[in-house]
């Protein structure tokens, strides 16, 4: 029998830089997707490194990376720092098929389809997504078409804004790496969304678009292939998730998006309903300072709040 950390090693490849692959967790009722394969989740900086400059190195979007570091200087972390880079993740709370853009995490789930013979997987990339004032749509759409090299054609209210600033923008922006759209988009159902690659990279993990999803040009490059039209796409917001891993049961909290933020009392109302859903609507004996811990720092670093002390048998043999 072929061992579990070996095949995630060959997912994840020798270069931990392309750590975007996760198998997809092995026992039925478990959320939790992560790396098998035994290393720190650090990195040491380089003399020339931001912290922008490793979040791209390792596949995380700039609010990540902040937030795994809140020490670290994110121009000038310095020679050696010990950067850390979140290797764990708590699957979004939605059908597990087609694309999930959970909102306040930035980041994208694919979960391909895959025959019998195939291990199941799910492949994630952080993103950008809308500015307060042109918030991204939640719902269930759907990719409708895919363009390689498009060209962009600036909606009035966007050309407006840039006018006020003195900036002129033509009315067809030509295909090509200067293009705010990059080299390949898909296009939502949602009339005037997109998921697209960016010529501003360092942007990804921020609320800096016009409501469209950006991601970095190197994903959008194999995301664009991997996805077919008609791919079913979830776009939610879930600031809070709660999954386990076999006898472990998780809670990830981020920073609740601008304009919709919630003070402690309504986290962690929030978080101990999530809980109980997830314990047969049976709220366990917790962890308590490490749940208000993280409903406190909101730093997006799954952490254990509950451990079962056994697996049932139903557990033990009824796997994926």
């Amino acid at each position: 029998m072929i061992n579990k950390a070996f095949l995630s090693a060959i997912l994840l490849t020798c270069n931990v830089a392309s750590a975007n692959t996760y198998l997809y967790p092995e026992f039925t009722g478990d959320t939790v997707i992560k790396d098998d394969i035994e290393e720190a989740p650090y990195t040491l900086a380089k003399h020339e490194d931001t912290l922008l400059d490793i979040a791209r190195n390792f596949d995380l979007g700039q609010n990540e990376i902040l937030l795994a570091n809140p020490t670290v200087d994110r121009w000038m972390p310095g020679e050696n720092t010990r950067v850390r880079l979140p290797n764990i993740r708590i699957l979004p709370d939605t059908p597990h098929e087609g694309v999930v853009l959970n909102l306040p995490e930035y980041r994208l789930y694919y979960y391909p389809k895959q025959n019998n013979e195939q291990l199941r997987i799910v492949i994630t990339h952080p993103i950008s997504i809308g500015r307060l004032d042109w918030d991204t749509p939640l719902g269930k759409t759907q990719i409708i078409a895919k363009k390689e090299n498009p060209t962009w054609t600036p909606p009035q209210s966007i050309k407006d804004e840039h006018a006020k600033k003195g900036e002129i923008l033509p009315n067809v922006v030509p295909a090509g790496v200067d293009n705010p759209l990059g080299l390949f988009a898909l296009r939502l159902g949602v009339p005037g969304y997109l998921i697209h690659s960016t010529n501003k990279p360092y942007g990804v993990g921020m609320r800096v678009s016009h409501g469209c999803i950006r991601m970095y040009p190197e994903d959008m490059e194999k995301f664009f292939y991997q996805v077919s039209r008609g791919t079913p796409v979830y776009i939610v917001n879930q600031a809070i998730k709660v999954g386990w891993s076999r006898n472990k049961l998780y809670i990830e909290v981020h920073p609740e998006l601008e304009g919709k933020e919630k003070n402690y009392t309504e986290r962690l109302a929030l978080a101990l309903d999530l809980i109980q859903q997830e314990n047969n609507n049976q709220l366990p004996v917790l962890r308590g300072s490490v749940l208000r811990q993280a409903l406190e720092q909101r730093n997006g670093i799954p952490v254990v709040i509950f451990k079962r002390t056994f697996l049932s048998l139903e557990d033990k043999h009824n796997k994926n």
